[in-house]
């Protein structure tokens, strides 16, 4: 690991220069969206590498126990009508393996009959679901085998892939196979899953099984819409290319990016996030322009989708005084900067739509609503100042033209140095319309 610092840190201050754009996409089909992912939000979660995780790490207050979450498998008509009540138009949930495949070979009837209301409910209400296959989470029976690593993980998880395309493809649902691979494998090293050593075989795996699911979808419905999505990692942008991105550049119908942090000379606060700290991290909306741009250049002719950006609080508090609506508003101000100057961004999504289960930790607050899951047995949902906004946002295809951020860009990023320091992007600069 240490060597992968050390080439990160290496890519990070090569030089980088701006190339010109594609063409840009129609507003038309921007696809406005919430993101959820199963084992955050659902609650009676079955046996499965998170769950042992959790009923093991809790009593020695290592975690917060998941509990029953925010409740989302008995809630989800609530949630989806809120997600489609600011005019969303894309719906992001994981499906769990866990739930549905319990014992190995044999497939939860009733399972698979309570996602198919849930994928009903989010289709009756206009929005399309993006559904990912594994967000970090896989059956109590592959964890005894060896998770990712075991002989056979990766035909079983293909087996997974035919049944739940089989039977959700089509009419648009639009498909991500494996969540955010490098912290997949951060997130394993935690639960004692994996070791250091274990990295090249892992990603090996993780990359077979993204073929599997990439080809099972588009089997089932030939158009659909597939990726990966890899969080963005402005210190080493070129090397995670490497590493993921350009192994399967082939079998992805558009690059999912998932951006939370930049890092520049006068903002180095994202090192808080290696020790989970989320809201300690300063946060750069404009640096979002950067890894859209990083992207249509490393990947070109492909679309872009923002599948996870949000803003971290801690119980609902930011020291900065950073607000939920202005981040938001900034963020989007600069996508339409983005779509002005060529960059082919076909949707975003808010990550989250409601407050959920930060991987052993419930302080970390995400969610457009507010849910206080260890010390509210009702579970409210309480919108927080991004709902109004969102729902603002996507009314008008994003802010408005005499819109200018609040929050102050930062100088210098790291991860287009120097160019960022002598030829930033400006923010008096024309913004497109993303469509409503």
């Amino acid at each position: 690991m240490a060597v992968l610092v050390a080439v990160a840190l290496a890519v990070a201050v090569t030089p980088t220069m701006r190339a010109a754009a594609s063409t840009p996409v129609g507003a038309s089909g921007f696809h406005w969206g919430v993101a959820t992912s199963g084992f955050q939000v659902e609650g009676s979660n079955p046996d499965s590498n998170w769950k042992r995780y959790s009923d093991r790490a809790a009593p020695a207050g290592e975690a917060d126990p998941v509990g029953d979450a925010v409740d989302f498998w008995n809630r989800y008509p609530e949630d989806v009508a809120n997600a489609a009540a600011m005019g969303a138009t894309t719906f992001r949930l994981s499906v769990e393996w866990a739930r549905i495949e319990p014992v190995e070979g044999e497939y939860d009837a009733e399972a698979l009959a309570h996602y198919d209301r849930i994928i009903d409910t989010i289709r009756a209400h206009g929005m399309t679901p993006m559904i990912t296959m594994v967000h970090f989470v896989y059956p109590g029976w592959l964890a005894d085998r060896g998770g990712f690593l075991a002989d056979g993980a990766v035909e079983s998880f293909g087996r997974f892939a035919d049944l739940i395309t089989d039977r959700w493809g089509g009419d648009g649902t639009m498909w991500v196979t494996l969540n955010e691979p490098l912290v997949f494998f951060k997130h394993e090293m935690t639960i004692g899953a994996v070791g250091p050593t274990d990295f090249s075989r892992f990603l090996d795996n993780v990359v077979d099984a993204h073929r599997l699911g990439y080809a099972a979808a588009h089997r089932a419905a030939p158009e659909a819409m597939v990726t990966m999505n890899e969080a963005y990692l402005p210190l080493a942008t070129g090397f995670m290319d490497t590493l993921v991105g350009d192994r399967v550049a082939d079998t992805v119908d558009f690059v999912g990016i998932d951006y939370y942090y930049g890092v520049a000379l006068n903002n180095v606060t994202a090192a808080h996030a290696a020790v989970d700290d989320f809201a300690a991290v300063r946060p750069q909306p404009e640096a979002i322009y950067e890894a859209v741009e990083h992207y249509a250049q490393a990947y070109p002719g492909k679309p872009i989708y923002i599948v996870e950006n949000g803003l971290p609080t801690d119980n609902g508090d930011r020291a900065d005084g950073v607000d939920r609506g202005d981040f938001l508003r900034d963020t989007v101000f600069w996508l339409q900067r983005a779509v002005a100057d060529g960059y082919p961004v076909i949707g975003y999504n808010h990550w989250s739509l409601v407050d959920n289960y930060e991987w052993g930790d419930y302080s970390a607050r995400f969610g457009l609503y507010r849910v206080d899951a260890l010390s509210d047995p009702t579970l409210t949902r309480t919108p927080t100042s991004g709902v109004d906004a969102y729902r603002e946002i996507i009314s008008g295809g994003g802010v408005g033209p005499d819109y200018r951020p609040v929050l102050p860009a930062a100088w210098c990023s790291l991860s287009t140095i120097p160019d960022s320091c002598l030829d930033p992007v400006s923010a008096d600069g024309p913004l497109a319309s993303l469509g409503g």
